[in-house]
C-alpha cells in the first residue's frame, strides 16, 4: 500500500495526537498512533485507553493508493516529519511489518504494530447532542479548570463538573477549598438537567484543541464524552460518582461588599506573598473604610504589608486567605473592577467581576 501526503497537513494533526499518546503505557501499542487510509482521506486515531484523539488529513494520490491500517510509534514519526522541509511531500510504503517514508532524498523505515491490537472506544453515540461554538467551550474550561482537585482520593473531584440545564451548559471545578463556576448559553433547550464529570486530562487535551472559530458537536452519554468537529473527533471516559451540591457552597447571606480594581490587588498580592509562609501562602486582608491593607509574616519573623484604595463601607473586617488560591482567580477574570462579598472573618468569600457576572468564585478563609 502506498499514499502521498504533504508535509504541512500531516503536521498538525501529527503534534495534536502526540501528547494523548501515554509515556507509561502497559500495552506496547499504545505508544503508537494508528493510520488508516480510506480513499482520498487518512485518519490518524491516538489514545490511552481513557482519551481517543481522532485527526482526518487529506490525501494527495499517488500509484497504488490501497485501502489499509497500520500503526506508527508515535515520537518518531513526528519528529521526522517535523524536521522535514516546509513543502515535502511524504510517501509512505506500507510493507507487512515495516513501513517507509520518503521525501526527496530522504527515507525512514520503521517497525509497526498489528493495527488490530490498537484498542479504540467503544463508539456508541447514543446520549444527549448538543451544538455551541468552540469559543463557549474554550471559555468555560479557561474559566474554571484551574480549581480542579489533584490526585484527591475523592475522585469525583479529579475533574470537572459539565451540567445542562435549560439552554444554560455550566462548568463547576473544586478542590475542597475553592470553587469555580462559568456558564455559557446555548441555541438548544433541554428538557432534563443532565451531569458529567470530564477528568483532568480530558480537559487539559479539549482545551489544546479548540482552536475558536468553528462549532463543535457535543455528545454526552452515559460513559464518554464525545466532540466533533471538522478537524477531528474526541473522546474522553467519564468519571464515575456525584459530584457535591455546588449550589449549597455558593454563599447567599454575605452582605459586606468590597469593589477593587483587579490589576491592583493582583499586583500588591505578587509583592506580598514574597515575606509569607512558603507553605502555606497565607495573607491577612483587613478592610476598613474605603482601604484594604494586604499583609503577611514569616518563621523568620520577616512581614509585608501593602494598602489599596477600595470601595468599602461597613464594619472593619479582616479576612484570611491563601494567596495562591487568590491569584488564580485573579488571573482568569477580565481586567477591571471586581467585586468581593464577605459575611465575617470565618466565612467563605464570593468574587465576580459584577452581579450578574456568568462566572463566580468561592474561596474558603485561611485561619493565621
Amino acid at each position: 500500500m502506498k499514499f502521498i501526503v504533504q508535509r504541512d497537513r500531516l503536521l498538525r494533526p501529527l503534534q495534536m495526537l502526540a501528547s494523548v499518546v501515554e509515556r507509561r503505557h502497559t500495552l506496547p501499542v499504545l505508544s503508537h498512533i494508528l493510520f488508516n487510509v480510506q480513499e482520498d482521506q487518512l485518519q490518524l486515531t491516538a489514545s490511552d485507553l481513557e482519551i481517543e484523539l481522532i485527526s482526518r488529513v487529506h490525501l494527495e494520490f499517488g500509484s497504488g493508493q490501497a485501502a489499509g491500517q497500520f500503526t506508527l510509534p508515535a515520537k518518531k514519526v513526528l519528529d521526522i516529519v517535523k524536521n522535514l522541509p516546509d513543502e515535502a511531500m511524504v510517501e509512505f510504503t506500507v510493507d507487512g511489518e515495516r513501513v517507509s517514508l520518503s521525501a526527496g532524498r530522504s527515507r525512514f523505515t520503521l517497525s509497526s504494530l498489528s493495527a488490530h491490537e490498537f484498542p479504540l472506544l467503544d463508539e456508541s453515540s447514543e446520549g444527549l447532542g448538543l451544538s455551541l461554538g468552540q469559543e463557549n467551550l474554550k471559555y468555560l474550561f479557561d474559566r474554571v479548570s484551574f480549581s480542579m482537585a489533584q490526585q484527591d482520593v475523592r475522585h469525583y473531584l479529579n475533574g470537572m463538573l459539565l451540567e445542562v440545564e435549560g439552554n444554560i451548559l455550566r462548568a463547576v471545578a473544586t478542590d475542597g477549598h475553592r470553587i469555580a463556576l462559568a456558564s455559557v448559553p446555548m441555541n438548544v433547550e433541554v428538557k432534563e438537567k443532565k451531569q458529567v464529570i470530564l477528568p483532568r486530562k480530558g480537559v487539559q487535551e479539549l482545551t489544546r484543541l479548540l482552536n475558536l472559530d468553528a462549532d463543535i458537536e457535543l455528545t454526552l452519554t452515559e460513559n464518554h464524552l464525545r466532540v466533533f468537529s471538522d478537524e477531528f473527533t474526541f473522546s474522553s471516559k467519564l468519571i464515575e460518582g456525584k459530584f457535591p451540591d455546588y449550589r449549597r457552597v455558593i454563599p447567599e447571606g454575605n452582605d459586606k461588599l468590597i469593589v477593587v480594581d483587579r490589576d491592583l490587588l493582583k499586583q500588591a498580592l505578587v509583592r506580598v506573598v514574597i515575606l509569607s509562609n512558603e507553605k502555606y501562602r497565607g495573607v491577612r486582608a483587613e478592610f476598613s473604610q474605603n482601604t484594604l491593607k494586604i499583609g503577611a509574616n514569616n518563621p523568620e519573623q520577616e512581614e509585608a504589608e501593602d494598602y489599596l484604595e477600595v470601595q468599602y463601607n461597613d464594619e472593619p473586617l479582616e479576612v484570611g486567605f491563601n494567596a495562591s488560591y487568590l491569584q488564580d482567580i485573579l488571573s482568569v477574570l477580565s481586567p477591571g473592577p471586581i467585586r468581593l462579598l464577605a459575611k465575617d472573618a470565618t466565612g467563605s468569600v464570593l468574587i465576580q467581576e459584577s452581579e450578574d457576572a456568568d462566572s463566580c468564585y468561592v474561596v474558603m478563609p485561611m485561619r493565621l
